[in-house]
């Protein structure tokens, strides 16, 4: 119970389910206790009812016999018997409604009209009565019983009963106490449970609302351990793997930084320093002042290339880039894509054998064209001289499977599963004429038209890179192309 302490912050959490559990408690138990001393009011009254209905039943057949042989001394003798001034008021009447004989003469004495009496006028007219109501010249409550007196259907008086209620009440009372004794002590159990097990509940909440409050702040190092058998762990689970996906992302973002910067640095370095031997007097000689400013020319277009494959690829892995949605003949793209680069082929003397069932695809063909593009070339520079590259394509179910094999040297099982990152390159001496974005841009244009693109190699023979999309429907039969 220290968090009931004075001058002590309970935690929100805790504080909330507290309050909940302990206004819950207090209004079950109050309305158990309410119905509870409301049902035990009702059974005190009915039985003090019943007894004083069965007691002038009772006093009615004596007072009976005692008017019929008209003997007053025998109806005053009931009443002096049965009656007690100061909780049993026993009155016996005529059938005029005259006071015959009374419990207590001195209060009667004051009485001057009898018919105002509850239950008097009622029972007169042979109908009986019970009820509560103020006692007469007072305003205490008194339950009663008026009762015709009637021998071979004939109304021979009336018998009127009352006692006090102070003795109900008085035992009603003591109920009362108990009952709120017990409310009090069940309510202060509860509260112990149930500050434990807000406690149980809030803590695990709380560590996980630091945990989330230091993801926050980037800090990605933690693990959040929580053993509760229940959705928490869930929960926690779930924050465990986005902690490690942020932490795998940020490492992607500082590799990514460092790489942007490795490879802006680099074309900018050698344009400064072709400046600065321009300016220092390289220009005045022909030969050299062309070869530097063709230097500088190659490097500007590097850096253009780098940025704008850059921006393609934020602007796709952010998903605002626009993509148009058209049929596509799968080989008319294939032919583009090959007609593309066959300059390129032939000067470094390599040939391109197609085998592509015609398919039709939807999506956007410019930027399918990019990535398959974007393949081929990396098919054509790890290519060896005068050897092929394969692109064959059909369906296989509901897909487009396009295959583009290269008889190069092959990929290593080191840089296989890294080959679509951003600035991976495999060979390190490439990168003046690769920025090592063409795969992982190829990769994004594929996965937003919901299909993907894998690789494998064999070592000295080549890799083969294959790409699945969507098939909307085949074209016709199979076509074989060398080109």
């Amino acid at each position: 119970m220290k968090d009931w302490f004075p001058g002590k912050k309970l935690n929100t959490i805790h504080a909330k389910l507290l309050a909940t559990y302990l206004l819950l408690i207090t209004l079950g138990t109050s309305l158990m206790a309410g119905y509870i001393l409301w049902s035990f009011h009702l059974y005190l009254m009915r039985t003090r009812e019943a007894d004083l209905d069965n007691w002038t039943i009772a006093l009615s057949e004596s007072a009976g016999d005692a008017l019929a042989e008209m003997n007053l001394q025998q109806v005053e003798l009931l009443v002096k018997r049965y009656g007690a001034p100061q909780n049993v008021t026993l009155r016996i009447f005529n059938q005029q409604g005259r006071l015959l004989a009374t419990s207590d003469p001195q209060l009667d004495k004051k009485i001057t009209d009898w018919y105002k009496v509850p239950g008097v006028w009622e029972a007169l007219q042979n109908r009986p009565q019970q009820g509560v109501a103020k006692g007469i010249l007072s305003t205490e409550d008194r339950l009663y019983v008026a009762r015709p007196i009637v021998r071979n259907g004939q109304l021979l008086g009336i018998v009127r009963m009352s006692i006090t209620l102070k003795q109900v009440q008085n035992q009603f009372t003591r109920v009362i106490w108990n009952v709120l004794g017990t409310l009090s002590l069940t309510i202060l159990l509860c509260a112990l449970i149930s500050t434990r097990f807000a406690r149980s509940l809030s803590k695990p909440i709380e560590t996980m609302q630091n945990f989330a409050i230091r993801l926050g702040s980037g800090d990605f190092g933690d693990k959040l351990e929580i053993r509760e058998n229940n959705e928490l762990d869930q929960l926690a689970t779930e924050l465990n793997r986005m902690s490690e996906r942020l932490a795998s992302l940020d490492q992607e973002r500082r590799v990514f930084l460092a790489n942007v910067s490795h490879e802006l640095r680099t074309p900018i370095s050698n344009v400064q320093v072709t400046l600065d031997a321009l300016r220092n007097g390289a220009y005045e000689e022909p030969q050299l002042r062309d070869r530097f400013f063709q230097t500088i020319e190659n490097e500007i277009k590097r850096l253009s290339r780098l940025v704008h494959d850059l921006l393609d690829l934020g602007r796709l892995e952010a998903g605002v880039s626009q993509l148009e949605q058209q049929p596509i003949s799968l080989r008319n793209l294939i032919n583009r894509a090959v007609g593309t680069m066959e300059p390129r082929m032939q000067s470094v003397g390599i040939s391109a054998r197609v085998n592509v069932v015609d398919l039709l695809l939807q999506g956007d063909p410019e930027r399918l064209l990019q990535a398959i593009l974007n393949v081929l070339d990396n098919a054509i520079k790890h290519s060896v001289p005068n050897s092929q590259v394969f692109i064959s394509g059909y369906n296989e179910g509901k897909l487009a499977v396009v295959k583009i094999q290269d008889q190069g040297t092959g990929i290593t099982e080191n840089d296989l599963p890294r080959i679509f990152e951003q600035f991976y390159t495999t060979n390190p001496s490439r990168q003046g004429n690769s920025n090592g974005l063409g795969l992982a841009i190829a990769k994004r244009i594929l996965e937003a038209h919901h299909g993907s693109i894998t690789a494998n190699s064999t070592p000295n023979q080549g890799a083969t890179f294959t790409i699945c999309l969507p098939l909307t429907r085949i074209i016709e039969s199979t076509d074989a192309d060398l080109l």
